[in-house]
């Protein structure tokens, strides 16, 4: 059985938590491949929302199994309280729930560091979320990390040891600090020992040979890789779908489906480009209607237009075969919808992504009408306006793939099949 994957082409916040839980009762297994507590996917059912960062978004279905797998790093403090957060549901994840021994463990140092690092930046900084994810992947590179499989084998050693070289490399900066959290790593830890540990690559490969339907969860979103991302404004793992398979342990032949989820605009946290970025009353409005601020950090997010030069390089190197847009129903009261079809760079149009976008890079939009319709209340394609339905076929024509699935609001029943 193949291993589908699902994950985000834009700047992330494209809606991944969600059409994981709807997608979830089709399969048996959901992973969580790579990226850490820097994410958070948001699940709305029941008039509750949920956020989660580290735990795949399956956990909601009892009887789907979620796996953290080698590729996560993980903040046992934050870890600690989403447990905690599904327990005031009466969600016992102890039964659904399991831990790769090789996945990294964040420690106090490391988000130390991060915090360090980015206020030495000054305005270079990056937009880190300062939840030590940079510094953690440094050491698992740099093969100094500490992972799942050692709360067993000397734990309390290495740990010392590992704290100990951080202080080192603080002494590099002119920064304040404090170990108050560092009691509450501890207690973090003791949460990870009630969940059972195991070789995921050994386990996830059993399972689909076993004919179990898995899907695989990406975080962040593609633009934000490591290596093909808007580099140095990206996170520090690979979110494209070739990720998926380092971050589980299988082949390339063992992936299936390819869902890439965008929205039907643009959002970025933090620093970096963004070539269709709105600083007017559009860019206010697609924020407000959209509620675009961070699951994780709670900063405003900047928003835009859909920018298709970015989302077909994002198709490109994912390998998409199924779209998802997300978040249709926020430009339900635009008279006229822009969509950036390429780029104009020095007076040369492109459709390419360059190596690094300046800032004079200036989009060449495509106005398309929009549908002024509330789209919350529909319950069936049929349904849609005829504009909505002209704005996804010009998509389909432009990127040549099928969108599957359209989300019309954030509940877990507002997600309409094509």
């Amino acid at each position: 059985m193949k291993i589908d994957v699902l994950l985000g082409l834009q700047w992330g916040d494209e809606g991944k938590g969600k059409v994981v839980d709807v997608l979830t009762p089709e399969y048996d297994v959901i992973t969580r491949f790579q990226g850490g507590p820097n994410a958070g996917h948001t699940l709305e059912f029941n008039s509750i929302k949920h956020i989660l960062h580290n735990i795949p978004s399956g956990i909601f279905r009892e009887n789907t199994l979620n796996i953290i797998t080698n590729g996560v790093v993980i903040d046992p403090i934050i870890f600690k309280k989403e447990i905690e957060a599904l327990e005031e549901l009466g969600v016992d994840s102890t039964k659904n729930l399991v831990i790769s021994n090789k996945a990294h463990l964040i420690i106090p140092t490391h988000r130390i560091l991060d915090a360090a690092s980015e206020a030495a930046k000054g305005k270079s900084k990056i937009g880190s979320t300062l939840k030590g994810i940079g510094p953690t992947y440094m050491d698992k590179t740099g093969r100094n990390g500490l992972r799942v499989g050692d709360i067993e084998h000397n734990f309390n050693g290495k740990y010392s040891a590992l704290k100990e070289k951080h202080f080192k490399l603080l002494e590099l900066y002119d920064f304040e600090y404090s170990m108050d959290e560092e009691s509450l790593f501890f207690e973090g830890i003791e949460t990870i020992k009630r969940y059972q540990s195991i070789d995921s690559e050994y386990v996830i490969n059993e399972l689909r040979e076993e004919n179990n339907k898995i899907l695989a969860e990406g975080a962040q979103g593609t633009l934000l890789d490591i290596d093909f991302g808007s580099y140095p404004f990206v996170t520090s793992s690979n979110t494209i779908c070739a990720g998926a398979c380092t971050g589980m342990g299988v082949a390339p032949s063992a992936i299936g489906e390819v869902f890439g989820i965008f929205k039907a605009y643009c959002t970025r946290v933090g620093s970096g480009p963004f070539p269709t970025e709105q600083l007017d009353g559009e860019g206010d409005k697609l924020r407000n209607v959209g509620n675009e601020f961070g699951s994780t950090t709670g900063r405003p997010r900047r928003c835009g237009w859909l920018d298709l030069v970015a989302l077909k390089y994002s198709i490109m190197l994912n390998g998409v075969t199924q779209l998802i847009m997300t978040k249709t129903d926020v430009l339900d009261s635009f008279e006229t919808i822009k969509v950036a079809t390429a780029y104009k760079v020095n007076g040369e149009i492109t459709n390419t992504f360059p190596f690094s976008l300046p800032e004079e890079v200036e989009p060449v939009y495509t106005e398309l009408p929009g549908w002024k319709t509330d789209l919350t209340q529909i319950k069936h394609k049929d349904q849609f306006p005829a504009e909505l339905k002209g704005y996804i076929q010009f998509l389909e024509k432009e990127l040549k793939i099928p969108v599957k699935y359209v989300s019309v609001g954030p509940d877990r029943e507002q997600i309409i099949t094509l």
